[in-house]
């Protein structure tokens, strides 16, 4: 089964806990605060397998969630920073986050890795606290959460050339007779349900891989037909193999398919418009195909070159498919997107900071506070502690949340909402 869409959910490890202990050691007076970090989450990372050609794995596995990292431990002992959990894709998968629509990561050659989401750093132990003024703390950190994101995993082929063309008019036919792929074939429309690729090889032992995509209709651009759901897979692709049914025999005119073919190229994404255009005149081996190509050709002009062939008697082949693996040589790769465009860039590119916080005020008079900076503070306070509790609320003063709360209206009692939990407000 083809697989080349899907939607899963990625949890990188948390960080391990800090923690508090003291050296207590025979013979050594004033051993002091001995506790020591967690350690780091595990990364999530993706790979390309180049023997994947699917992301039908990703049916049966859509949640993936990596070890924490291991808690400290006395005598200053860290815990065990653990490794990324590694993912396997197949070359051509784009990574994207559902909510934003932000390209993460565009995955081609075999062996390239992205870092998808990272792991949390461990809490500090109390020996990281210590100063003159306390030189025994009771305080220690959780560890940082790991990052998580839904995210879309889609497969766009990577084919040298793709087949383009209406429904039926011989691209699964052509595929067979020049490669060895075997694709289902059927005298009625959109009997491919899923592209196909094949190895092509000239008669000057020079080969490139071919992909046949289902038959596209007027409409595609905006999902008519199989529309969105294979146009995607020729955004990769070098070469377009433009085949038309020159006999006509569907009731059509063959230069106003051409036309609306590559309309719908255009409409579904403009870059398409950019590739080198080859036309496979086929069927020529019927009646009335002579004079619709020599009609077409007229109008046509100079648009795009012009490969006579029929792909059941195989006339004309050899000629086209060494055109096509001369324009594959001098043709070069088409990035999908800019390098703005992938979070996995090594230039730095300065983007504003999230305010640390936010208030609401809510309906029964109490306020929520919200925003990364403050909730991840929060969740790496240990509260068992009253040593830690204090630092956290040195932490929101100095981040100016009690003035804010104060300008907002907050009086001695009232409630004070973070995430699921609830505290009072006291002056």
């Amino acid at each position: 089964m083809f697989v080349d869409k899907v939607k899963i959910y990625v949890k990188a490890g948390d960080g391990g806990n800090g923690v508090v202990a003291y050296r207590r050691e025979k013979y050594v007076p004033n051993g002091g605060p001995a506790g020591g970090d967690g350690g780091k989450g595990s990364d999530i990372v993706f790979e390309v397998e180049e023997g994947l050609r699917t992301l039908m794995d990703f049916r049966y596995k859509r949640h993936f969630k990596a070890d924490r990292g291991e808690n400290g431990r006395p005598k200053n002992q860290h815990g065990k920073s653990r490794d990324a959990l590694i993912v396997k894709v197949p070359p051509g998968t784009t990574v994207s986050d559902e909510h934003t629509g932000q390209i993460v990561a565009d995955l081609t050659e075999h062996g390239q890795r992205a870092i998808i989401v990272r792991g949390g750093r461990g809490g500090r132990g109390n020996s990281r606290f210590a100063t003159p003024s306390n030189p025994a703390p009771e305080i220690a950190e959780n560890g940082e959460p790991g990052q998580e994101k839904d995210l879309v995993l889609e497969l766009k082929l990577l084919a040298d050339a793709g087949l383009v063309g209406f429904p039926s008019v011989g691209k699964s036919t052509f595929l067979s007779v020049v490669s060895a792929a075997k694709p289902k074939i059927a005298d009625y429309h959109f009997t491919t349900l899923s592209p196909n690729l094949g190895v092509v090889e000239t008669d000057d032992q020079r080969s490139f891989v071919l992909a046949d995509l289902p038959g596209l209709i007027e409409g595609a651009h905006a999902g008519v037909g199989l529309g969105h759901q294979f146009l995607k897979h020729i955004e990769r692709t070098r070469v377009i193999v433009h085949v038309i049914d020159m006999s006509g025999t569907e009731g059509r005119d063959p230069y106003d398919d051409y036309v609306t073919i590559n309309d719908e190229l255009k409409q579904y994404n403009l870059r398409l418009t950019e590739r080198p255009q080859i036309i496979a005149a086929n069927k020529m081996d019927l009646p009335s195909s002579k004079e619709n190509l020599a009609a077409f050709t007229e109008k046509i002009g100079n648009e795009a070159a012009i490969f006579p062939m029929s792909a059941v008697t195989k006339q004309g082949l050899a000629g086209l498919l060494r055109a096509v693996a001369d324009m594959i040589e001098t043709t070069p790769e088409f990035p999908l997107y800019e390098e703005e465009e992938i979070d996995q860039r090594v230039v730095y590119k300065y983007t504003k900071k999230e305010d640390p916080f936010s208030i609401i005020k809510d309906d029964d008079g109490g306020f929520t506070i919200e925003g990364h900076e403050i909730e991840t503070a929060f969740k790496m306070t240990d509260f068992n502690r009253h040593d830690s509790v204090q630092r956290f609320s040195r932490k929101m003063r100095h981040m100016g949340i009690d003035q804010a709360l104060r300008d907002l209206g907050a009086e001695d009692g009232d409630t004070v909402r973070i995430l699921n939990y609830e505290f009072e407000f006291i002056e």
